[in-house]
């Protein structure tokens, strides 16, 4: 039986808007994935924890209120100071098309924003995942 993908999902930061991230993670689980839905005002130090605690394969996080440039790098650089900087890290929510190169010079691999289709976020993973598990991250 061939391993399940694990991905958290988290809405850092003070956003309390949590419909999408939902939509995402049942999304996910639909398709295969397992799962971990940290809920609403996570800190990077709470998500890097989760995300390493639970051997996931890659955190999506979700971020409407506009901190996304400050929050996602951070979960980036503590999973790579943590020694788990192979974790992909995707982003979503309401994030300005001018800010998704420096998202990604930060270490983001994808950034999906509304009405990005749910199985481009779900061949996304699996393509990730399947590069993690090669050593191709």
């Amino acid at each position: 039986m061939e391993r399940k993908i694990r991905v958290l999902i988290a809405k850092p930061g003070l956003d309390g808007h949590d419909r999408g991230a939902k939509v995402v993670a049942r999304a996910l689980r639909d398709a295969g994935f397992e799962v971990i839905y940290t809920g609403l005002h996570q800190t990077p130090e709470q998500i890097v924890n989760s995300a390493i605690q639970e051997d996931v394969d890659a955190v999506g996080l979700s971020c409407l209120s506009g901190a996304h440039m400050t929050l996602f790098p951070q979960v980036v650089e503590m999973l790579k100071q943590r020694g788990a900087g192979d974790i992909v890290v995707s982003g979503g929510g309401i994030i300005p098309e001018a800010d998704v190169p420096k998202l990604k010079e930060a270490g983001i691999k994808a950034v999906f924003g509304p009405g990005t289709p749910l199985q481009e976020i779900i061949e996304f993973h699996r393509k990730a995942a399947r590069k993690r598990e090669h050593g191709d991250s």
